[in-house]
């Protein structure tokens, strides 16, 4: 939708310069910050929306996985407080002339932090928002039959200067990417705020028999030649380890992509599953037999 893409937000192509994406986000934000749109909530709400996007897109690795994976998916994969990490918008407000007040994502929600006032309301008392601790961010390899299933797995990690060892129930879907959030086991805050959050990071590990995209799963099959020209039903593994049937028609080419709805993986939040594809391999014989080689010569003489 346009309103969820960060390129129309800012009024910018796609193929837009790091320099022209700073440009446009300078005179939106110029129009659009509360020092200039005092009171007005349309102003606010669309100065966040720019700020988000101008965060994405000015961050060169963010901005290669939004083009990849699409407003959408990209929302699943990355946080708020994923977006606006490590990103000091009280630099660019002083390099645009706008002060040094910024954003603070403080318990993971986009808020405005104020300084000695408030950008809404000239100079009435603004919101004080103490930051809390660093986030920590843990990878944890998973295995496709626990992404597939769900697993309870045992975390242990450094936390104020020990090891700390909690147990994780990760739930179905938790695909490559996907997060976990645990309150209050990241570092403490230096200020007296809250303590940071523990992210919990999957990482799915290579799997011998699927290939794995997103939701969706994909097998290889091997079949004879006789078998792609005549039509034949083999079996096909699922994720859980159960096998299904599948028919193959008669004429089906080599490396034929079929698709198997709602055997892929479950999905992390809300109901549904990704599709299974079966790419058929048709097993062309190296060598042929006295025998084959004169039925194949009888086939050729009949025009096939």
């Amino acid at each position: 939708m346009a309103e969820n893409d960060y390129y129309k937000i800012l009024e910018v192509d796609k193929s837009a310069s790091s320099a022209d994406i700073k440009k446009a986000y300078r005179k939106l934000a110029m129009k659009y910050h509360p020092d200039h749109a005092k009171d007005d909530k349309a102003a606010e709400d669309k100065f966040k929306k720019i700020s988000e996007a101008y965060a994405v897109l000015s961050d060169e690795e963010k901005r290669k996985q939004y083009d990849t994976y699409g407003s959408a998916d990209f929302k699943q994969r990355f946080s708020q407080e994923d977006i606006f990490r490590n990103f000091d918008f009280g630099d660019i407000f002083r390099e645009f002339g706008m002060g040094g007040r910024g954003f603070s994502t403080g318990d993971g929600g986009f808020r405005f932090s104020f300084g000695s006032g408030s950008p809404f309301g000239g100079g009435r008392q603004g919101r004080q928002t103490v930051p809390k601790g660093s986030d920590l961010v843990y990878e944890l390899p998973l295995s496709l039959r626990e992404v597939a299933l769900g697993a309870e797995k045992n975390v242990a990690f450094q936390h104020q200067g020990r090891s700390e060892s909690i147990s994780v129930k990760i739930p179905k879907g938790m695909i490559s990417g996907k997060k976990l959030r645990i309150a209050g086991k990241g570092e403490p805050s230096p200020y007296g705020g809250t303590a940071g959050d523990l992210y919990i990071k999957s990482v799915l590990m290579d799997d011998p028999r699927f290939y794995v995209e997103n939701y969706d799963l994909s097998v290889n099959r091997d079949i004879k030649l006789s078998q792609a020209l005549l039509g034949t039903q083999i079996s096909v593994p699922t994720v859980e380890g159960k096998e299904v049937n599948l028919t193959i028609p008669p004429g089906t080419r080599h490396k034929t992509r079929m698709r198997l709805a709602g055997l892929g993986l479950p999905h992390m939040k809300g109901s549904g599953r990704g599709d299974l594809f079966v790419v058929v391999h048709v097993d062309m014989p190296r060598e042929l037999t006295a025998e084959q080689q004169k039925l194949i010569s009888q086939l050729a003489d009949m025009g096939l």
